[in-house]
């Protein structure tokens, strides 16, 4: 089974709610935006019964490389992650 495009996901929300995939759309791109600020701002966002996108520290530490065997410094960065709510853990397993 395939994954759902951007475009049908806009086609069945536009459906199920009876707005128009314009109002769908814009909608979507406001929710996005406003999930990245507030990612930026306050290191979470929640997403009520779906998960929450959180803000991560990394620290340095030391790897491979692959090819060679050579050990390499990867540097401290900041990465965002999804984190599952257990209510839709419950839902999909």
């Amino acid at each position: 089974m395939a994954k759902m495009t951007k475009s049908q996901i806009i086609s069945a929300l536009a459906e199920t709610t009876e707005l128009s995939k314009k109002d769908v759309t814009n909608l979507m791109e406001v929710f996005s935006t406003m999930a990245y600020k507030e990612v930026k701002k306050n290191g979470e966002f929640v997403v009520p019964g779906i998960g929450k996108l959180v803000k991560i520290n990394r620290k340095a530490r030391t790897g491979r490389n692959p090819a060679t065997g050579e050990s390499i410094n990867i540097p401290a960065k900041v990465v965002v992650k999804f984190r599952v709510a257990k209510a839709a853990k419950e839902a999909v397993l």
